[in-house]
């Protein structure tokens, strides 16, 4: 059986001060009239029925996702006490859908990405479960259009095989975010793909690669999974989840690993990280502007304006991303808006918590 992980615990503080901790990127409408995770949702649903697909996200975000996506069932809602990374997550949620069916395999997925064609998606999920089902664990590489300097990279290695007419590659090696040229010397090399973070494998693939990489999660775990369908689990999933290693998947486990398959999945992927890349998927005047709100931009070129309740109105200014938010104003240059997460520390280290 194939089962759908959604994890929807990122805090995306790269779209303050739309997204807060209450409400992060995930739970927001960006593109269009459905929110990211109603979004990714709905498209798992064209391979998966919603008994199949799980949501691992933060307890205090548990009132948000049955309201928006209320075909989930609740018991396929996973929580985790406090965020400590993706190899947590994706651990829990193994042991978890383990619980269910020991054998299966797991998709995991991030919320809180863009997916331009649907039925492209599916089928190339389908190739990977596939591959999967060969105990191997697949990535999906996007193929990288610019020197995009947000993104993971992945390197393309010799050709394995098709699995449901989705062809399949070995994975020479992962790399984090490179810099500028780096990025530019990947494109050029033309082997190099995006790190989608969407990945398939067995529920015991996983778990036996963490054993072997982080034994410290692997230890946390089994702890975990023995309590799983007890009274204590609420008690023993709080003390035993704080210890976990906080380190994401790529860094813990993908990087030291070999044998990974990558599936390219050319299906419209934007992980629509910040705002200028929101910004591409937005109307705008013959200016390069955009304006998402109220308000008027007067001599105002390359300017991105997301307003509220209130008026904004621009003068002389140039690659400018402006956004009012429940009494919240950001000004940033367009060219820093990968820093944002300096603003949230500043405002976090000042005193301003409560608008986080």
């Amino acid at each position: 059986m194939t089962h759908a992980v959604i994890i929807a615990g990122g805090r995306g503080e790269r779209f303050w001060p739309k997204s807060r901790e209450g409400l992060p990127k995930q739970f927001l409408r960006l593109i269009g009239d459905k929110t990211m995770l109603q979004g990714t949702v709905n498209r798992t649903e064209k391979l998966l029925a919603p008994e199949n697909i799980y949501i691992i996200t933060a307890e205090n975000h548990l009132g948000t996702v049955q309201e928006q996506v209320p075909e989930i069932p609740q018991e396929n809602i996973i929580l985790e006490p406090c965020g400590r990374d993706t190899a947590a997550a994706i651990g829990l949620a193994a042991v978890i859908v383990q619980q269910k069916d020991a054998g299966g395999v797991m998709v995991v997925l991030p919320a809180d990405h863009y997916v331009a064609d649907n039925n492209r998606f599916a089928a190339v999920l389908q190739g990977a479960v596939e591959a999967a089902r060969e105990n191997r664990a697949v990535t999906i590489g996007i193929t990288a259009t610019r020197p995009e300097t947000g993104y993971g990279y992945i390197a393309q290695g010799q050709y394995y095989q098709n699995f449901a007419g989705i062809p399949s590659y070995h994975v020479e090696r992962f790399t984090e975010k490179p810099d500028r040229q780096k990025a530019a010397e990947f494109l050029e090399a033309g082997n190099y793909f995006w790190n989608s973070g969407i990945f398939v494998w067995k529920g015991d693939v996983i778990r036996q690669l963490i054993e072997e990489h982080l034994p410290a999660l692997a230890v946390g775990l089994d702890k975990i999974e023995e309590a799983v369908g007890t009274t204590s689990y609420p008690q023993v999933l709080q003390e035993v989840y704080e210890g976990l290693p906080k380190i994401s998947i790529d860094y813990g486990v993908l990087e030291k690993t070999r044998e990974i398959l990558m599936v390219p999945g050319n299906f419209g992927w934007d992980d629509v990280g910040t705002w200028t890349a929101l910004e591409a998927y937005k109307e705008h005047d013959l200016n390069g502007n955009v304006l998402d709100g109220q308000g008027v931009l007067v001599d105002t070129t390359n300017t991105m304006v997301q307003g509220s309740d209130k008026v904004v109105a621009t003068l002389g200014v140039d690659n400018l991303i402006i956004v009012e938010s429940e009494g919240s104003i950001l000004i940033c240059n367009k060219q820093r808006a990968q820093d944002l997460k300096k603003v949230t520390k500043a405002l976090q280290e000042n005193g301003y918590k409560e608008i986080l």
